[in-house]
């Protein structure tokens, strides 16, 4: 068993997608997404493609929490182009809703909350722990009910915080998967039949060679979204223009 696995691994190291080529691929599904919907909103195929993106990112800050050097650099990295990209949005979009840099903010906060308290479970873990959830939670569902603030809400939701937790403690690949292609469906079920179409990347993780790649691409996927968000807001100011100015 343990000599088929090592084949397995061997033979996905050379053919399968790694790290880097996963977040391409996220990227480009959601630049086609924004450009659907801010530009194009009658060509669905863009949103279907979109709906790859998401998922892929989720898998890939679970895997980033597993491998990271600095988990606290890695925290307040996500952190603050969080915080950034919150004026950018508001820029775009007018609204107040926690843009996707913080609802990944809130899921690392939960793993390493959880984790410590899984390997320590001592008084101050256990805090830790709760204040982990609570801020979750609050963020995530009590906030726009206790302060009511017009636009406000998580981007994708509790269960969009959630969904790198399920495949960050998930013990090995296939589990990951199986996790993964639950959550997807969630999203779904509870939310749009568009959203099914997110089960288009279980193919995809199952080609990750679980490698980083050789360019080192991190700033890249930190500084794409703002970047392309605010592209895709001109061309939308420029499409609408007698709207805007008129």
């Amino acid at each position: 068993m343990q000599n088929e696995q090592t084949k397995e691994a061997g033979f996905l190291s050379r053919i399968g997608l790694t790290n880097n080529q996963l977040k391409i691929i996220a990227m480009i599904a959601m630049t086609c997404d924004h450009v659907g919907k801010f530009l194009f909103p009658d060509i669905i195929i863009l949103q279907i493609i979109g709906r790859l993106a998401f998922p892929i990112f989720a898998y890939m800050i679970a895997e980033g929490c597993k491998y990271t050097k600095n988990r606290k650099r890695y925290l307040l990295q996500l952190a603050c182009f969080g915080l950034l990209m919150q004026a950018v949005v508001y820029i775009v979009e007018g609204l107040w809703y926690l843009n996707i840099f913080l609802t990944f903010t809130l899921s690392i906060t939960a793993i390493f909350a959880l984790e410590r308290f899984i390997n320590k479970r001592s008084e101050l873990n256990y805090i830790l722990l709760l204040l982990a959830v609570a801020l979750v939670f609050f963020f995530g569902y009590a906030f726009y009910t206790v302060i009511p603030i017009d636009g406000y809400y998580i981007d994708y939701g509790i269960l969009g915080v959630l969904f790198p937790v399920v495949i960050y403690f998930a013990p090995n690949k296939w589990l990951k998967i199986a996790s993964a292609t639950v959550m997807m469906a969630l999203f779904g079920i509870l939310n749009d039949a568009l959203q099914f179409y997110m089960l288009l990347t279980v193919p995809l993780f199952v080609l990750y060679n679980g490698t980083r790649g050789k360019a080192k691409l991190k700033y890249l996927f930190y500084f794409f979204y703002p970047l392309h968000m605010l592209i895709i807001y001109g061309l939308y100011v420029i499409k609408y223009w007698e709207y805007f100015f008129g």
